[in-house]
C-alpha cells in the first residue's frame, strides 16, 4: 500500500488490461492489413499487358514476352488470349528486346550452341539431335533474330527462372499449344 491507500499493483494491472484490450481490438485490423499487403505484393509482380499498347493490330496473332515477370501472353488472330509461364535469359547482356516475328516452325528441333555460347563454355556439345536431351524441347519457333527461339524445354526446373542463353522457354505441353495456334508471321515482342 502507498501512503494514499492505493495498491500500485492494482493500478499496473488496470493499465496492462487496458493495453491488452486495445491490442486485442486492433488485432483483426492488423491481420487484415498484413494479409492485404501480402496480396498486393504478390499481385504487383504479375502484370498483364494490353496488346494495343504494343501493336497496331492483331494481325496473324501476337506473342508478348515479359522478361521481368517471366510470362508469355499469346493472342490469336481472333483475339483470344492465354498466359504461359516462361524461362528467360540469364542476364541482360543475353536478353534481346524489341519486335520480331515467327519465321519458321520446327516440329522436332535439333540444337547446336551459338558461337558466343561455345566461347562462354567450350565443353558444350556441338550438336544435340531431337529427343529428351535436346534443350529446345519438342517444338521451337524461330524468330527473325538469328539464334533466338521460343521453344519447349525438357528441363522443367528452368521455367520461372533466368536460365536461358537468350531464348524464351515454355513447358513442352504449352509450347505445343502455342506452336499449333501461332502461324508463321505471328508478331513477337520481348519487353
Amino acid at each position: 500500500m502507498t501512503e494514499h491507500g492505493k495498491n500500485p499493483l492494482d493500478r499496473r494491472g488496470f493499465l496492462m488490461a487496458g493495453v491488452s484490450g486495445a491490442i486485442a481490438l486492433a488485432s483483426p485490423t492488423l491481420l487484415r492489413a498484413e494479409e492485404a499487403s501480402v496480396v498486393r505484393r504478390n499481385m504487383s509482380s504479375f502484370r498483364l499487358h494490353a496488346w494495343q499498347d504494343h501493336f497496331d493490330s492483331l494481325g496473324k496473332g501476337i506473342l508478348l514476352s515479359d522478361t521481368n515477370t517471366r510470362v508469355l501472353q499469346h493472342w490469336t488472330a481472333d483475339g483470344e488470349m492465354r498466359i504461359y509461364p516462361t524461362s528467360v535469359p540469364l542476364s541482360d547482356e543475353l536478353t534481346r528486346r524489341g519486335y520480331t516475328e515467327v519465321v519458321f516452325k520446327d516440329e522436332a528441333p535439333n540444337w547446336a550452341p551459338t558461337p558466343s555460347m561455345i566461347e562462354r563454355d567450350p565443353t558444350l556439345p556441338r550438336y544435340v539431335a531431337p529427343g529428351p536431351d535436346n534443350p529446345l524441347g519438342i517444338r521451337a519457333m524461330h524468330l527473325s533474330w538469328q539464334y533466338y527461339r521460343i521453344h519447349g524445354t525438357n528441363d522443367t526446373r528452368k521455367i520461372g527462372r533466368k536460365s536461358s542463353n537468350g531464348c524464351i522457354g515454355l513447358y513442352n505441353e504449352q509450347i505445343v499449344e502455342v506452336f499449333d495456334r501461332s502461324p508463321v508471321g505471328t508478331q513477337v515482342k520481348l519487353i
